[in-house]
């Protein structure tokens, strides 16, 4: 694995996002941001410098399709985060790794890996 990716993350759980950002740290990437609504993440998506996003499945109520479908455009890989209670994801995003919460660092970095990161 690569080290030294920018990596953003979109969780709207603020303690979860704390604790995600601390694993990816310590795993030698940096956070270039972090959102925690859909809104925000879409922008984002199109518009921020980063090598890989976390996506949490369920912000606010919320799915994060439409940030995923930005990614997908933008040819950015990506991560699908999930607390298990949700469909399976969308066919066309079917190939992205999935991160199963609760997070630890030895998920995480293999995760990463999938991904191209």
């Amino acid at each position: 694995m690569q080290q030294g990716r920018a990596i953003l993350v979109v969780e709207d759980e603020p303690l979860i996002a704390m604790m995600l950002e601390d694993f990816l740290e310590t795993l030698g990437h940096r956070i270039v941001a972090s959102c925690d609504n859909l809104p925000d993440a879409i922008v984002q998506c199109r518009e921020g410098e980063f090598d890989l996003a976390i996506l949490d499945v369920n912000l606010k109520g919320e799915l994060v399709w439409p940030a995923a479908e930005a990614l997908k455009e933008r040819g950015l890989p990506f991560v699908i985060a999930s607390g298990g209670h949700v469909e399976p994801p969308p066919a066309v995003f079917a190939d992205a790794p999935l991160l199963e919460k609760p997070y630890t660092i030895d998920r995480i970095g293999p995760v990463l890996e999938q991904a191209g990161a």
